[in-house]
């Protein structure tokens, strides 16, 4: 920001090596050898939907998979199975598990499933409309769901009764589950299907599924009903046997797997056509899918597509979706996730390094905290975004050091990255308290190469007492000052915006606007705040409370009327911060940036809005807030000033108004937590001519890099 900030920088760049080895979170992670993984390091898997609880929740009941080549499903008990179901090109379906639902109802009019639909989507109980075919035409019927137990499908039974009350008409929810009867195999599917209409014209719901097994890889059965549990299955018999007595049925073997088929209707009953939409079924079942082109789209992760094959199981009573894939393709998508392209190719080298030595460390940990993924898509592991991503120079820097690794001490390093370190890398005791000798502080001055380009913001006082930023582009300068030397401003477009921080924020409002001849007088100029200086705020009390719940061991302050950085790592990133002179205690340091309202890095200052703090000759300081007055003595004697819009300016020159009301702005530089490879810092080393090598040797330290 001003030179006060650059002078601190460097003086946090000068501070000792504190060694260290990282896990992920706060807890160490085992060892891993090289040994351990070179011999794992062929296949990837990476959770794209999983609910893990605290660990990671990402979650849909519903997948819509595609593929522009002629794609295929399958189901067994592990991974990978013979094709049960053949897709063509570009065709898609909608997958799910077979586990406790809600049937809301069902109805011959489209309109009323849509509206029923449109209502329930409003809610977290997400529906879905399958449409059966009966002798007496298509009954539609809405279902929500899925539901992590028998107790959560019976309270969602209750919500959905009131949310969809008007279109009920007498209709009562129900609970459905896995429970299924059998009534019978069959040839072919069409001889399944042809069954199933019969005792859907009964009155009964029934269903094609397709096994394991059979002259062509699969045999075709029809299953009756959905129970939620073995009482409501023998229910279920009962009243079938009642309308088909000459039906035979058994009870299905639930750990068989299987593939129900069954038609998805849409969110608009008759207005499309109708997908196919497959459940997964079977205790521990795996539906796996694959294309012959090696790709697949999955429309709720954006429409992207992934290289490999994708698993699709049941966890904790959602949907889980893992793609599989070669783990050297995985980096292809990963590197370009990661960082542009159109970077020094040494500095995608090292990324790609980086990046495998993290995954390599992931897949061979036992303590696989994904469950049955080694990595998810988010930046908990790192950003994977399927073939999108790709680039001809990604994949050549990912050729190019094809199966390198990180190693210290014959063990694979757990080689975290951050976007931009703001100067000065991250020291593992600034981070989640846990680390080793891989790493430490060290300076990263190449992480300015981020601002490039990056246009000035003038921070400016209107008339009116209103402060705010314009661009630089849309600033006229007067070449007047005030008595204080601080320089006026006009604007050179109408309404032109005032924003309350220096960058343009689609979702919030501006402070203010200006006009051609509207003066204002410049408090500061600023770099658009990026990755590398930004400023967050201000932040006042309550919206601190909020945020800081549930982050601290210890209940913050009610209110709070100060907050102060108290202690700094040897990176100069905030470790200890106090709030009315409380500690608070967040369970690791880097967690300070969730708990202050999501703020880019811990490398920070905070400012306090309502109040400056004033030095006198005898080096005496006196607080003065917004809302107290203070004397000053000037040549002409003592006068009283008061604190609210007060304009108070350090020694930089840099100036800010006094606000009636506490707040606490936020500057800082940097954005992640800053630990190993600054991203930014490896492009400005590539730039300035150093080697992948160097850069890696210069962010881990004592490690060597080998080919596995």
């Amino acid at each position: 920001m001003g030179n006060w900030w650059r002078t601190k920088a460097g003086q946090w760049g000068s501070k000792g090596i504190l060694a260290a080895v990282l896990a992920t979170g706060v807890l160490q992670l085992p060892a891993v050898t090289a040994e351990a993984a070179g011999t794992s390091m062929d296949q990837i898997r990476v959770g794209l939907f999983l609910d893990l609880g605290s660990t990671y929740k990402s979650t849909t009941p519903v997948v819509t998979l595609s593929s522009g080549q002629s794609w295929s499903a399958g189901v067994s008990a592990s991974a990978g199975a013979p094709a049960l179901m053949s897709f063509g090109a570009n065709e898609a379906a909608k997958f799910s598990v077979d586990g406790f639902r809600v049937k809301v109802l069902a109805t011959s009019d489209a309109k009323t499933a849509a509206d029923a639909y449109k209502k329930l989507n409003a809610t977290a109980d997400k529906p879905v409309i399958f449409a059966a075919t009966t002798g007496a035409g298509t009954v539609y019927q809405v279902y929500t769901g899925m539901y992590v137990s028998l107790q959560a499908a019976n309270d969602a039974a209750a919500r959905t009764a009131k949310t969809a009350a008007g279109q009920l008409n007498g209709q009562t929810p129900v609970v459905t589950g896995g429970y299924h009867l059998s009534a019978g195999t069959y040839a072919s599917e069409a001889e399944a299907a042809a069954a199933v209409q019969q005792i859907q014209a009964a009155g009964a719901d029934a269903f094609v599924a397709v096994q394991p097994g059979g002259d062509g890889g699969g045999r075709y059965a029809v299953w009756v009903g959905e129970a939620a549990d073995a009482s409501g299955l023998a229910a279920v018999r009962s009243a079938v046997s009642a309308k088909l007595p000459a039906a035979t049925l058994s009870e299905v073997d639930a750990s068989q797997p299987a593939l129900i088929i069954r038609s998805d209707a849409g969110s608009s009953p008759g207005s499309t056509a109708a997908v196919k939409h497959i459940v997964v079924s079977g205790t521990n079942a795996k539906g796996w899918i694959t294309s012959s082109g090696d790709q697949l789209k999955v429309a709720e992760r954006s429409g992207r597509t992934y290289r490999g094959g994708m698993e699709i199981s049941m966890v904790n009573g959602q949907l889980a979706l893992v793609n599989e894939l070669p783990f050297e393709q995985y980096l292809y998508a990963v590197v370009g996730g990661e960082v542009p392209s159109s970077w020094p190719e040494e500095s995608l080298k090292a990324q790609a390094v980086a990046a495998r030595s993290y995954a390599a460390f992931q897949i061979s940990s036992s303590n696989n905290k994904f469950k049955v993924a080694d990595v998810v898509d988010t930046t908990l592991s790192q950003v994977y975004n399927g073939v999108a991503s790709e680039a001809p120079s990604v994949i050549g820097a990912v050729d190019a050091t094809e199966g390198e690794v990180l190693l210290q001490n014959g063990n694979v390093v757990e080689a975290v990255f951050s976007s931009n370190a703001g100067g000065a890398s991250a020291d593992p005791t600034e981070v989640w308290n846990s680390g080793g000798a891989a790493f430490g502080t060290v300076e990263s001055k190449e992480d300015v190469a981020a601002q490039n380009g990056a246009k000035t913001w003038y921070h400016v006082l209107l008339s009116n007492g209103i402060t705010g930023y314009v661009r630089e582009d849309n600033v006229k300068e007067l070449g007047t000052a005030t008595a204080a030397g601080l320089a006026k401003v006009t604007v050179t477009a109408k309404n032109t915006n005032v924003r309350p921080l220096p960058l343009i924020q689609s979702n919030v409002g501006p402070a203010a606007q200006m006009n051609p001849g509207d003066t204002a007088i410049v408090l500061e100029q600023v770099k658009e705040s990026g990755t590398y200086d930004w400023v967050r705020g201000p932040y006042t009390s309550a919206e601190l409370v909020a945020t800081l719940k549930g982050k601290t061991s210890t209940a913050a302050p009610s209110t709070i009327s100060t907050l102060e950085v108290t202690k700094r790592g040897p990176s100069g990133r905030a470790i200890q911060i106090k709030a009315n002179g409380q500690i608070l205690d967040v369970k690791y340091p880097d967690m300070f940036r969730s708990a202050l309202n999501g703020l880019p890095s811990t490398l920070f200052d905070i400012v306090p809005t309502g109040s400056y703090t004033v030095l006198s000759a005898n080096g005496t300081t006196t607080k003065v807030s917004g809302t107290s007055d203070t004397s000053v003595i000037s040549a002409s004697g003592t006068s009283s000033i008061a604190g609210k819009g007060t304009i108070v300016m350090n020694g930089d020159s840099k100036a800010r108004r006094i606000e009636a009301g506490e707040a606490f702005l936020f500057v800082g530089r940097g954005n992640g937590h800053g630990l190993g490879l600054s991203q930014w810092g490896a492009k400005g080393m590539a730039d300035a001519g150093y080697g992948y090598q160097d850069i890696l040797k210069h962010y881990y330290q004592n490690v060597t890099i080998v080919k596995e």
